[in-house]
């Protein structure tokens, strides 16, 4: 099994078009617009500051162990890379290494196939948003070094 599976063209579409109505997705760079996505509670935003590369691989590997931890064995969740190629992401399988954690130009997204958790990166405003109980535990347990400042939370 491959732990990255190209979404098929139909697939891409109904998973962007579900992505942007759930989420009332706006795209912008304008800080005016922020935060891009509206997000179900319970959900947490931490701001991104400057980073080192042992900073960036601390973020990859906490973010697939929580990804593990709430994922079966044979489990995929969509990996989404806007207006990019996207995928079915399994990450028992495998480290990433097609889509990062970091969003480094382009909203990365890490979400369940039924929406009711997920990991949305914002490459302007330099956030990454933490949505579902079970996730936002994972991550206290497990937190990278780069979430130090939370920006929005719900509660």
């Amino acid at each position: 099994m491959d732990n990255w599976v190209p979404l098929s063209n139909e697939l891409y579409r109904l998973v962007w078009d579900k992505f942007y109505e759930h989420f009332n997705f706006k795209p912008s760079v304008h800080s005016s617009d922020w935060p891009s996505f509206s997000l179900p509670s319970p959900y947490i935003t931490y701001k991104l500051t400057s980073y080192t590369d042992d900073d960036i691989d601390d973020l990859e590997r906490k973010c697939v162990a929580c990804l593990k931890a709430v994922t079966e064995p044979d489990e995929y969740l969509y990996a989404l890379d806007w207006q990019h190629e996207s995928f079915k992401y399994n990450p028992h399988l495998g480290p990433p290494s097609t889509i990062s954690f970091y969003p480094d130009g382009d909203y990365y997204l890490f979400i369940s196939k039924d929406f009711t958790w997920g990991y949305l990166g914002h490459p302007w405003e330099q956030t990454i948003s933490i949505f579902g109980g079970d996730l936002i535990q994972q991550f206290e347990i497990n937190s990278p070094k780069l979430f130090e400042e939370v920006v929005r939370s719900s509660e």
